[in-house]
């Protein structure tokens, strides 16, 4: 079949993006699903900060690549040995696909799915190969999802069922920044209630993280970025205190506000500094998170002596630890409780014609999630 979708070439493009194009939105040719994949019609697609990091250049992809990975979608056509969904479904897509076999798998870690990374880096779908091209030839998938587009192909290990109740704009979400943010406080850092938390980073990804120390019952909650804006935001979701961090004193304010140092910080920043600066808001004994991907040639410096003598943890967080078919449902049953609105951290939407101006938006920290929708 023919659908409409967002082609990137190169990496690298300079901006404004809203002049360069860097994606140019074309018809394309998709192939049916083969066994184990499933198509959907694409009803709702997020604006990640992993999408731009592939535009810029910053994550490298094979190209050309259909971008997207963050979205919501009803079910269309089943391929072969699906029996646990039905036509007009609505599915999660998860931008980690988990065989179910190899080790991390087996061990309950879906996330670090060995078959699932060599698919994503090839930039082909779990079972194998693409299912998209154009007269130049195969275009590759953008971590086993490319939602930024009418009608996607994905495998049954790259979505997880939603209940209908729940807005296509912010089912959207569920699938990146809150399985992200809220997966790496109750799952990589184990955030327990009373326990002082920092969210350094308040993009999606960061500002779920919020919701989620909120919900976990943390407190103090210290959030820390560079845009009023954002903080003024963090600020509206509940009892949150807030540094800037272009403070010289923001580690000391930071430090003064959880008592010696955070039992958790968390940074989503994707920023080496960032990383370093929520190291050093953590307290004896504490643990450090970083959901943050930076340039992958670049490192951070952190004391080992403080590692040691302080028996400090360091932890990395990917797709937040999570095990999607367990904890997007929990997730959801706290946002229809009014304990994770989603909702209250969308930007707006735009249409898929309007995709390069929003990530010059995205780009310029305008927004938190903007959201591509599609009409039927």
């Amino acid at each position: 079949m023919q659908t409409r979708a967002a082609v990137l070439r190169a990496m690298g493009t300079a901006r404004p993006y809203a002049e360069t194009r860097p994606l140019s939105v074309e018809t394309v040719t998709l192939n049916p699903p083969g066994p184990g994949e499933l198509l959907i019609r694409v009803k709702a697609a997020g604006l990640c900060h992993s999408d731009l990091s592939v535009i810029n250049g910053d994550r490298p992809r094979v190209m050309p690549m259909v971008l997207g990975h963050e979205a919501v979608g009803v079910v269309e056509a089943l391929g072969a040995g699906i029996d646990d969904l039905n036509l007009g479904d609505h599915v999660v897509t998860v931008f980690m696909p988990s065989c179910g076999h190899c080790a991390p798998c087996a061990e309950g870690r879906p996330a670090l799915c060995e078959p699932g990374l060599k698919a994503n880096v090839a930039g082909g779908l779990l079972g194998g190969g693409v299912r998209l091209s154009n007269a130049e030839g195969p275009l590759h998938h953008h971590l086993g999802c490319s939602t930024f587009a009418e009608r996607a192909v994905v495998s049954r290990r790259s979505v997880t069922p939603i209940d209908k109740a729940v807005p296509f704009e912010d089912a959207a979400l569920f699938g990146c920044a809150v399985l992200t943010g809220v997966g790496a406080v109750v799952n990589t850092a184990g955030v327990r209630a009373g326990q002082s938390v920092v969210v350094v980073g308040l993009g999606g990804v960061g500002l779920t993280a919020v919701l989620g120390a909120l919900a976990a019952g943390a407190s103090p909650v210290v959030t820390v970025d560079l845009a009023e804006d954002k903080l003024a935001l963090a600020r509206s979701l509940g009892p949150v205190l807030t540094v800037n961090a272009a403070d010289a004193d923001a580690v000391d304010q930071v430090r003064a506000l959880t008592d010696g140092g955070a039992d958790v910080a968390l940074e989503f920043a994707g920023s080496v500094r960032a990383l370093e600066a929520a190291w050093a808001m953590t307290r004896r004994g504490g643990t450090t998170v970083t959901a943050g991907l930076p340039p992958p040639d670049v490192a951070a410096a952190i004391n080992v002596t403080a590692l040691v003598g302080e028996e400090r943890t360091l932890k990395g967080s990917y797709v937040g630890t999570c095990v999607p078919s367990r904890d997007l449902p929990r997730y959801v049953a706290l946002y229809r409780q009014g304990r994770l609105p989603v909702d209250r951290l969308k930007s707006g939407t735009i249409t898929l014609d309007q995709i390069n101006e929003g990530f010059d938006r995205l780009a310029d920290g305008e927004v938190v999630r903007l959201v591509v929708t599609f009409e039927d």
